[in-house]
C-alpha cells in the first residue's frame, strides 16, 4: 500500500510507526466510531414517534397522598414542557409568519407527536380545513358576523384555549380538589374548569372551556368533557374541531411530581374515528410557586380593533 507522499506519516516518539500500526489504529477508532453511530440510531429508532406520557412500567409503582375523601391528592401547579401548542403532529423548528419583524423571536420549536400513531384521522375535507387553517391563521375579524370565528388561530386573538388545548399550551395551570368539585385555574387568560363530581351536572350551553363531569377510576381521574364550542383549536397548526367534539380525559399519577396525561377525542364530524393524545405533566415545585396573570386582552386590541378604527393607544 502506497502513501500519498503530500502527506506524510507523522512521527509518534521521534519514531515513524508501521503502516500496519496506523491501519490497526484507523480500524479501531473506525470500529468504534460505527459502535458509537449504531447505539446512537438504535436509541433513535427505539424513540417514538409520539412524545407521550410515560409508559406504567418507566416508573417505580407509586401510591400518591389521599385527600380527604381517599382519594389522589392532585392539589399543586402542574405544566406540560411539550411542543404541542404549536402542533400537536410531529413538526420541525419553523419560523414564524413575520420572520423578517420579529427574526428568532416569532419563530416556533420543533417537536414530536403526541398523537397516538402520529397522525390525526381526519376525513378528506376535514384535511382541507385544516390546511386553509393554517393559511389564514393571522386573519382576524371584529365584528358582529357569526363567521368572525372561521379565521385565525384563536390563541392570537386572546380567546379562551378549551379542552384539551388549555392543558398543554405553555402556561401553568392550578388544581383545586375537594370531594364534591375539582377547580382547574389556567394561567392562560385566567381561564376556569370546574369538574363535577358528585353530583354531575347538564351543561347549560356550549362554551369555550365545554362542561366538565369526572369520576375516579382507581388513582384515575376521568373527565367527560362535552358542551365545546366549535371556535377553538387544537394548535397553532390549524388543527381543528366541530361543536360535536366530545373529550375524554384521564389524569393518573405516576410519581410525586408527575401525571400522566391521556385524552381520548372523538368528533364524527371532522375524524374518521376517535383518537388520541397522551404527554407529562410535571408538578411545579419552586419555593413560593403561583400563578401569574396573564390578561391578553390588551395585546390584541389594535390587532382586532386597529383596522377598525376603534384603537386609541394607552397613554404613557
Amino acid at each position: 500500500m502506497e502513501l500519498n507522499p503530500k502527506y506524510p506519516m507523522p512521527k509518534l516518539g521521534g519514531h515513524r510507526p508501521s503502516l500496519q500500526c496506523v491501519i490497526n489504529t484507523v480500524g479501531a477508532v473506525c470500529d468504534r466510531a460505527l459502535a458509537i453511530a449504531t447505539i446512537v440510531t438504535l436509541c433513535i429508532t427505539a424513540t417514538p414517534a409520539a412524545a407521550q406520557a410515560p409508559a406504567a412500567g418507566l416508573f417505580p409503582a407509586y401510591t400518591a397522598p389521599r385527600a380527604i375523601d381517599g382519594k389522589p391528592n392532585l392539589n399543586g401547579i402542574w405544566q406540560a414542557f411539550i411542543t404541542a401548542n404549536w402542533d400537536v403532529e410531529a413538526h420541525p423548528a419553523q419560523p414564524g409568519p413575520h420572520p423578517e419583524i420579529m427574526g428568532v423571536w416569532g419563530a416556533g420549536p420543533g417537536g414530536q407527536s403526541i398523537v397516538e400513531g402520529g397522525v390525526i384521522p381526519y376525513k378528506p375535507e376535514a384535511l382541507a380545513k385544516k390546511k386553509e387553517n393554517f393559511e389564514k391563521r393571522m386573519a382576524v375579524k371584529a365584528t358582529n358576523d357569526p363567521h368572525r370565528y372561521d379565521t385565525g388561530d384563536p390563541e392570537l386573538q386572546c380567546y379562551r384555549a378549551g379542552v384539551p388545548r388549555a392543558n398543554y399550551m405553555p402556561f401553568p395551570f392550578q388544581i383545586f380538589q375537594t370531594p364534591s368539585e375539582i377547580l382547574m385555574v389556567y394561567e392562560y387568560k385566567g381561564a376556569v374548569r370546574t369538574i363535577y363530581m358528585d353530583p354531575h351536572r347538564e351543561a347549560p350551553t356550549d362554551s369555550w372551556m365545554g362542561w366538565s363531569n369526572g369520576h375516579w377510576e382507581g388513582d384515575t381521574l376521568v373527565v367527560d368533557v362535552t358542551a365545546l364550542n366549535d371556535h377553538t383549536w387544537f394548535d397553532r397548526a390549524g388543527n381543528y374541531h366541530s361543536d360535536a367534539l366530545h373529550v375524554v380525559e384521564r389524569y393518573t399519577p405516576i410519581s410525586p411530581y408527575h401525571l400522566k396525561y391521556e385524552a381520548t377525542i372523538e368528533d364524527p364530524n371532522v375524524f374518521t374515528r376517535p383518537w388520541k393524545i397522551s404527554f407529562p405533566l410535571y408538578r411545579r415545585v419552586e419555593e413560593n410557586v403561583q400563578l401569574v396573570e396573564f390578561n391578553c386582552v390588551p395585546f390584541v386590541e389594535e390587532l382586532m380593533y386597529g383596522p377598525l378604527g376603534l384603537y386609541k393607544p394607552p397613554s404613557r
